[in-house]
C-alpha cells in the first residue's frame, strides 16, 4: 500500500513542474514583463547613525573607532566606527582622558537591557558621535583608547 502512495505522489509531483505542451499556431506576440506593484527598495543613508550613550548597557566592552575629526573649532571630536544594530548593540560610555600631548578616547559598546527576547539582524552599521573637550584640541594626538 505504502509503495502504491509514494508512486502516486512521484507521478503528482512530477507532474507539477511540467511545461505545458506548446501549442501550433500560436501567437508569435512576445509576452510582457510582469508588473511589479510594490518593490523592495534600498534607500541609501545620508551618512553615519548619530548615537548618544545610554549608561545601561550590558556585557560592555571597548570598542575601536575608524575616524575622528575635530569640529566646533577643535573643542569636540566626532568619532565614526562600524557597529551593530540597536538594541542588540549600543554605545554605553565614551571615556576621554586629556594631557598635553595627547587626547586618548576609549568607545564602550554593549547590549541594551531592552534587548531581551529581541532579535537583531547581523549587520555593519556606521555610527558617529561627538564629545566636548576640556581644551581645545591644538597640536595634541588623538589616540584610539581601544587600541
Amino acid at each position: 500500500m505504502t509503495a502504491t502512495a509514494l508512486a502516486g505522489c512521484l507521478v503528482l509531483a512530477a507532474g507539477c513542474g511540467a511545461a505545458p505542451p506548446a501549442r501550433q499556431g500560436a501567437s508569435t506576440v512576445p509576452q510582457q514583463p510582469p508588473v511589479v506593484t510594490n518593490p523592495v527598495t534600498t534607500t541609501p543613508t545620508k551618512g553615519p547613525e548619530v548615537t548618544k550613550p545610554t549608561g545601561n548597557a550590558i556585557n560592555v566592552h571597548k570598542v575601536r573607532w575608524t575616524k575622528a575629526k575635530p569640529v566646533a573649532k577643535g573643542r569636540q571630536i566626532q568619532l565614526t566606527w562600524w557597529s551593530g544594530v540597536a538594541p542588540c548593540t549600543v554605545l554605553d560610555r565614551v571615556k576621554v582622558k586629556e594631557t598635553a600631548k595627547r587626547v586618548t578616547i576609549t568607545l564602550y559598546e554593549g547590549t541594551s537591557p531592552k534587548a531581551r527576547n529581541v532579535s537583531c539582524i547581523m549587520i555593519a552599521i556606521q555610527k558617529t558621535t561627538t564629545v566636548k573637550l576640556k581644551q581645545p584640541i591644538g597640536k595634541r594626538k588623538i589616540v584610539d583608547g581601544a587600541k
